[in-house]
């Protein structure tokens, strides 16, 4: 039996020597662990939140500020309103003159340019006709003129929806008496500004 003893000795050192580095090695392995979903966690935040404001300016930037002019683009308008004279008709036609067609011409092309950037701004193109023959037919007559300087401007560019037309047939003239040099200046449309309800 002391025979044994040295082994039994030497087995019980080489077990406890086992059983402390295993518990060194262990204790060793488990703090690196910890530092991994550490390491993931810092990169999880997007940038996202950044990127949202930028958006929003560009789509700000990009609205105009307002539909209907200011006061010095309204003056000119207004002045060019002015310079396209009244478009003259032939007596009981609804036609456009070579005339009426230079005059409608003129500025209206610069009428279009300013117009395109305020779409809320309307006008109104006002049908006239002299003193002759009944209100009923005048009035279906004025239509017709203002419906053709109507087309005439939306083909040079004008959007039809900034362009309303109205009639007055006989029941304005800018001229009263009973001659053809009278009934010629009665004989037309006349453009205008609608009027804004903003």
């Amino acid at each position: 039996m002391k025979n044994y003893q040295p082994i039994l000795i030497a087995v019980a050192v080489a077990s406890l020597m086992t059983a402390a580095c295993a518990k060194k090695n262990v204790a060793a392995a488990k703090p690196p662990a910890a530092p991994a979903p550490a390491v993931a966690a810092k990169s999880t935040p997007p940038p996202a939140p950044r990127a949202t404001p930028p958006a929003q300016q560009t789509t700000a930037s990009n609205t105009p500020t307002s539909r209907y002019p200011d006061a010095a683009t309204k003056a000119r308008i207004d002045a060019l309103l002015a310079r396209i004279s009244d478009a003259y008709f032939n007596y009981n036609e609804a036609t456009l003159r070579p005339d009426a067609v230079k005059t409608l011409t003129a500025d209206s092309t610069e009428l279009r340019d300013i117009l395109k950037d305020y779409p809320d701004y309307k006008l109104t193109i006002q049908g006239h006709c002299d003193e002759r023959g009944s209100a009923e037919y005048n009035m279906a007559l004025g239509d017709k003129r203002a419906e053709s300087a109507k087309e005439f401007l939306v083909n040079i560019g004008i959007p039809a929806v900034q362009l309303s037309v109205v009639s007055y047939g006989k029941e304005k003239p800018v001229c009263e008496d009973h001659d053809e040099a009278c009934w010629q200046k009665n004989r037309r449309i006349h453009i205008v500004e609608t009027a804004s309800t903003r």
